[in-house]
């Protein structure tokens, strides 16, 4: 039993903490707390079943499609619902913007995918037990991401541009940086880590449109819990709220594994509003 809560725990975290980064990536980008990455998520998922199993592309064919419809929403994301609700004065707008479009596109995808959870293909055969794909891909997928977002983000010009336009989007204006190009790239990147932690943790979650609902919440708590921007501290909220989430699954079951996330949630917030990975807001007084 406790492999299964560990394997199983520790794999679908790190779906969450993906979903948390993409989360993190858009808003770092633009301020703009996107609703649109638990949609990026559950297409991850479809599109890849549907390249793979339905059309029979190889893997590699599939992920890379996958990726880049990623990435094409994550620019129409941003094109749509961010871009005109920046230039407004009501700029909370974006909580109905960003949440619309993320609607559309799932019953886009019920209506054309179908209502009903379809398997995934299996990519690698390898298992069972922990050594199962559907444990370590989305693992290895999480490892990655955050390492790749550290290289750039340190390593490049483009990734201290991002930083810039993250850390004070008006004074990078003022040094020339083009801001609007840099914040459809982060939307674009975004999209492919939303899309990789959909395929990735397919297998275990299915090519199912109403993945979407429970992405958006599962991956919100990570970055809740790590501090908002800190994509170390999503990872760490990611994966100890996927244990949390699988032990009590085993210990009560059903509803009540349920509440016992929020419950945890909320005494966390409480006691730490910042994250447990953020720093304290300083106020003057």
């Amino acid at each position: 039993m406790l492999e299964s809560i560990v394997s199983y725990g520790l794999a679908v975290g790190a779906v969450y903490a993906l979903i948390g980064i993409t989360y993190n990536v858009m808003f770092s980008a633009s301020r703009v707390f996107s609703f649109t990455a638990g949609m990026l998520g559950m297409l991850g998922g479809v599109l890849g079943a549907l390249f793979i199993t339905k059309f029979g592309l190889p893997v590699i064919v599939g992920l890379v499609l996958v990726l880049a419809c990623g990435a094409l929403l994550g620019i129409v994301t941003e094109i749509l619902t961010v871009r005109p609700v920046l230039k407004s004065i009501e700029q909370h707008l974006y909580v109905l913007s960003t949440l619309a479009f993320a609607l559309m596109v799932q019953q886009l995808t019920a209506i054309e995918w179908g209502t009903e959870a379809q398997p995934f293909p299996r990519l690698i055969p390898i298992g069972p037990g922990w050594l199962d794909q559907q444990f370590w891909l989305p693992m290895l997928a999480c490892a990655v991401t955050i390492v790749g977002l550290e290289l750039l983000y340190r390593k490049t010009l483009i990734g201290r541009a991002f930083l810039a336009i993250a850390e004070d989007s008006y004074a990078a204006r003022a040094l020339g940086l083009p801001e609007t190009r840099l914040r459809m790239a982060s939307f674009a990147l975004a999209g492919m880590i939303g899309t990789l932690a959909g395929f990735t943790g397919a297998e275990m979650l299915l090519a199912f449109f109403g993945n979407q609902s429970i992405l958006n919440f599962y991956g919100f708590v990570p970055v809740a819990l790590g501090g908002m921007g800190s994509n170390r501290g999503a990872v760490i909220g990611g994966l100890a709220l996927g244990l949390f989430q699988q032990a009590a699954n085993f210990l009560v079951g059903g509803i009540f594994a349920a509440v016992a996330v929020f419950v945890v949630f909320i005494i966390v917030l409480l006691l730490r509003p910042e994250g447990l990975a953020g720093a304290a807001t300083a106020r003057r007084v």
